[in-house]
């Protein structure tokens, strides 16, 4: 059978023409998809355009604030330093180990308690001898142990064992404390009650060691700074339990301890002291300190009986009555600002003992790093013993053993010299004083001895 052309061209065209329709489809779909890719790489474009124009100008912003900031002084924040010691932390609470170290350059006229404070270069200073000069101090090393619950129940220790320049063994705090964070505590142990005479940087009077013992020396003056009933005894241990309510703060302490280790040689008014039982003095203090003002205000009183006295023809006389007053007010806008602001304080302390009486007044101001203080005192001493005139007190006594009223005046001032080599916790103090004595009696005032200066740089690295 033969088919003819035309009917073999028909079968052709039949048979490729789905071909060519779908061809058509697929082409148009290409095109479609094409202008899509391209409106989407051009809206990818405009994009992109945006965002390097949005960085030029930040960049531009950039630059300007640069240049601005450049023509200001710049403020570098204020680092804390960190405190450089060793903690050990452990179940049962933390161990700190710290320290510091106190090394004096002194000078002075001569020894002797005129401001009753220890102003000699040293303790082992002969009395006689002028201008003494003298290198002292003493490396402290503190233990403190402490352990907080998350109510705020506490307890903890300190030690602080000294290494003296002298070669001696000293203690400062040793104590063992317990109660609740920012509300009560106890303390029982050696260590210093709430200070009612600050000084502040009273680096040529101050030194660590001993607070309530030898304070008092037949022959000289003696300034009363509420100091007797403090603490940190030679001869005794303390108690004391302490309480914090908002801008109050209280505190009442007890020592118990040999009274006649208030006398630097066991002697007052010219009597030998026997001590029959140990004293005990009591001493509440209340502070109100709503920042950046401070007065506080407190009493000690000897309140044993007979604890200390002498024997007169034959009769036990007692001599333990000591009852003391003391008021301190400062005022600190320091901690704001430590370069303009500055620090004063006023203190007042009375001392109604057996045969006499003693008022002191002082006050200082710091500015920055510089201190000027001012102290005055007056002893009214109503008896003393006429048998022993002649040797009771020293070739080197400011009075010559006579009943009578007596001025103390002194000046002092500091200065603290920073960042030694850098160090934020090396630094240098420079101190002098001046005090002398005066009565309306001269007879009563050795003219050759009624003065005494000093001056001291101590170095003080903390660790």
């Amino acid at each position: 059978m033969k088919i003819s052309s035309l009917y073999k061209l028909k079968l052709v065209f039949w048979a490729l023409l789905p071909i060519t329709a779908m061809a058509n489809v697929d082409l148009a779909a290409m095109e479609s998809r094409i202008k899509a890719l391209e409106a989407q790489m051009a809206e990818a474009v405009s994009r992109a355009v945006k965002a390097e124009n949005r960085a030029s100008k930040l960049e531009q912003m950039m630059v300007v604030q640069e240049q601005v900031s450049s023509n200001q002084p710049q403020k570098v924040p204020k680092k804390e330093p960190e405190k450089s010691n060793v903690k050990y932390n452990a179940q049962n609470g933390e161990l700190n180990m710290y320290g510091d170290i106190e090394l004096n350059m002194d000078g002075s006229s001569r020894k002797g308690q005129i401001t009753s404070i220890r102003t000699a270069v040293s303790k082992s200073a002969s009395g006689g001898k002028n201008d003494n000069w003298d290198i002292n101090g003493r490396i402290l090393l503190g233990f403190e142990g402490k352990h907080y619950l998350a109510n705020g129940n506490m307890a903890g220790f300190k030690a602080e064992p000294l290494a003296e320049a002298d070669g001696g063994m000293g203690l400062d705090d040793a104590f063992f404390y317990f109660g609740k964070k920012d509300n009560w505590k106890i303390k029982v142990g050696r260590y210093e009650g709430y200070s009612m005479f600050p000084l502040e940087q009273d680096i040529f009077i101050s030194y660590s060691g001993n607070t309530s013992n030898s304070l008092y020396t037949d022959g000289y003056g003696y300034v009363y700074m509420m100091k007797e009933g403090r603490g940190r005894s030679d001869d005794g241990g303390s108690i004391q339990l302490s309480k914090t309510i908002d801008d109050w703060y209280f505190e009442i302490n007890a020592l118990v301890e040999d009274g006649t280790a208030l006398f630097g040689d066991e002697r007052y008014h010219g009597y030998d002291l026997d001590n029959r039982k140990n004293s005990l003095y009591i001493r509440p203090v209340a502070v109100w300190q709503p920042k950046p003002f401070k007065i506080a205000l407190a009493m000690e009183s000897q309140v044993m009986d007979n604890a200390y006295g002498t024997t007169i023809d034959g009769q036990w006389k007692d001599l333990s009555k000591r009852n003391g007053y003391g008021l301190s007010m400062v005022w600190d806008s320091i901690a704001k600002d430590n370069m303009s602001g500055i620090k004063t304080a006023l203190n007042m302390a009375y001392m109604d003992a057996d045969a006499e009486t003693d008022f002191s007044v002082g006050g200082y101001a710091k500015w920055r790093r510089f201190v000027l203080g001012y102290i005055y005192a007056h002893n009214n001493i109503k008896d003393f013993n006429p048998n022993k005139y002649q040797y009771v007190l020293d070739d080197d006594s400011i009075l010559n053993g006579v009943p009578g009223k007596y001025d103390l005046h002194t000046i002092y001032a500091s200065y603290e010299i920073p960042k030694i080599l850098d160090l934020d916790n090396y630094k240098i103090y420079l101190g002098a004083y001046y005090s002398t004595i005066y009565t309306a009696k001269a007879e009563l005032i050795d003219k050759s001895d009624d003065e005494r200066y000093g001056f001291r740089v101590r170095f003080k690295y903390e660790f």
